[in-house]
């Protein structure tokens, strides 16, 4: 270990590995549990660990990466007792990984700048069997956070723009396009192709101006949230028997107090 803290991470992990011996032995619930019963359960604690990071409540942050832990360690159990992997294998595999894609700390390589680092992680997963620069982008992404991936890792490998007002054009060109759909009368499904198109840009652009779309969105959502719950406080009759110029009063209301 290269210093204590290691050592009580290590001692910690190693507990909750055999904590999950005993749960996989002992509880009727772990086990029952597969790989294809933790998926969603998996999936709902990245999105609480993502809206931890949103909220920058580092206690939350701690829970939840403890909550992922687990689930990291339950995947391996059931790997074990497949015969297929167990944690040893998954971490393993990963430190070799990590090291042979950072061949300018363990290697000969020199990459000084992130966008040197990330190009060459790109072209030694080509190396390595990928066989498209695409194929690491999960299916199951979001599709806002999966067209983002998919933007930048062509942009790592020269599939990109110049410059931002060139994006800027296409966002603009999208629009008109997608603004035709309505005026010329055109079927659903072009509507729909065109929408996403302008998306698609836009997404692109926010990349130009570093700025994250799905994050950004939700930030809006959260807004719009506490805005609206706050109309609902407010009120002093049903909301069905609001006007839209009554709600909007209470709206700005909200934009002032919250």
């Amino acid at each position: 270990m290269k210093n204590s803290k290691h050592a009580a991470a290590a001692e910690q992990f190693v507990r909750l590995l055999e904590i999950m011996d005993d749960l996989r032995e002992k509880c009727p619930w772990d086990k029952k549990q597969t790989l294809e019963s933790l998926r969603m359960l998996s999936i709902e604690e990245v999105y609480e660990l993502a809206d931890a990071i949103l909220e920058n409540n580092l206690d939350d942050i701690k829970e939840e990466i403890g909550d992922l832990m687990l689930h990291m360690v339950f995947y391996a159990k059931i790997g074990s007792e497949k015969g297929a992997f167990d944690m040893a294998d998954a971490l393993d595999a990963v430190c070799d990984k990590l090291i042979v894609r950072h061949p300018h700390i363990y290697g000969n390589e020199k990459a000084e700048t992130e966008e040197e680092v990330l190009q060459n992680w790109e072209k030694l997963k080509l190396k390595s069997g990928k066989k498209s620069v695409l194929s690491g982008v999960p299916v199951s992404l979001p599709a806002m956070v999966k067209a983002y991936r998919m933007q930048e890792k062509t942009a790592k490998v020269g599939f990109e723009w110049e410059n931002k007002e060139q994006v800027w054009d296409k966002v603009q060109e999208e629009l008109e396009e997608f603004k035709e759909t309505e005026t010329k009368g055109m079927s659903q499904e072009r509507k729909e192709e065109e929408f996403g198109d302008l998306l698609f840009s836009l997404i692109n652009y926010s990349r130009f101006i570093k700025v994250d779309p799905e994050t950004a969105l939700e930030k809006i959502n959260k807004k719009f949230k506490s805005r609206f719950e706050y109309i609902e406080k407010m009120a002093d009759k049903p909301l069905d028997d609001m006007t839209l110029e009554e709600m909007d009063a209470l709206w700005d209301e909200a934009k002032i107090k919250l």
